[in-house]
């Protein structure tokens, strides 16, 4: 098990979406914001969901650990659906679906 898996710090709604399966899923647009800085991750996320329909999905690949929260708070917020989160050699994996 990887350091980022065993992160005591993930969020709960993350947690219940955990799985592997967020790596192989299919998704409309995949954006690589690996070794992006805070809050720049979450920004391409945004401007990828922008380009998509509803009910599209984005895939975001992120290393800032500040991304756990930003992408909880965003979806809470704006009510965007996180489908599916994972940790893979030392990066996140975050799986968005447009809801409007």
């Amino acid at each position: 098990m990887n350091e980022l898996a065993q992160d005591s710090s993930i969020p709960s709604l993350l947690r219940e979406v955990e799985s592997n399966l967020a790596l192989s899923n299919t998704v409309d647009l995949e954006v690589d914001a690996r070794e992006l800085a805070c809050p720049l991750p979450l920004l391409k996320a945004r401007q990828a969901l922008r380009n998509l329909a509803v009910n599209q999905a984005v895939r975001v690949l992120a290393t800032d650990a500040g991304s756990l929260k930003d992408f909880v708070s965003y979806a809470q917020l704006t009510g965007q659906l996180i489908e599916g989160f994972c940790v893979q050699d030392n990066y996140y994996c975050f799986v968005l679906r447009k809801q409007s």
